[in-house]
């Protein structure tokens, strides 16, 4: 017989996944953006499967793909040499993820470093570097809404906590 816990937990990380999903792509058609992978990535990055501390992790993912982003941002700025400047940026992004107590989220702090570093040939590196720590910054930010929606303590009682808290 399967848990039914287990099988609550993955029915919530499925429909939290699904709502990002539905969100960036209703946003991206209402605002006409176009390149909406980078920001799904962060949504997804940012959500956590496990709903105890699924807002203390978000908060924690977005803290640490800001500390990404702003590293593959500012070295991307100094030189274009993207395999120099992206090891650079990579070891920037571990030792602040460690300094600032973040090890938990380093992961998607260097996916983050990474979709802001690298760009199509033949675009201008800033217009696509801003571009991409735009599109994390989206996604961290959907994904900390989609998390508080899905585990805020009103969302979360039952009909009969609802029921005896109105009639008080």
């Amino acid at each position: 017989m399967p848990d039914k816990e287990r099988i609550k937990r993955i029915s919530i990380y499925s429909a939290k996944c699904v709502t990002g999903v539905v969100i960036v792509s209703l946003l991206s058609w209402l605002i006409g953006y176009k390149d909406i992978v980078w920001v799904l990535i962060s949504v997804m990055l940012v959500l956590s499967p496990d709903g105890s501390d699924a807002v203390t992790l978000a908060v924690t993912r977005i803290k640490a793909n800001l500390i990404g982003a702003l590293s593959g941002f500012l070295l991307i700025a100094i030189h274009p040499n993207q395999l120099l400047m992206m090891s650079i940026a990579v070891v920037i992004t571990v030792v602040l993820c460690n300094l600032l107590k973040l090890e938990a989220a380093t992961r998607t702090a260097l996916a983050a470093a990474i979709i802001v570093m690298t760009h199509e040939a033949g675009l201008h590196v800033w217009d696509t570097a801003i571009g991409r720590v735009s599109s994390v910054v989206a996604g961290c930010l959907l994904g900390l809404v989609i998390t508080f929606i899905f585990h805020n303590k009103f969302t979360q009682r039952t009909v009969d906590q609802v029921d005896t808290h109105q009639e008080a």
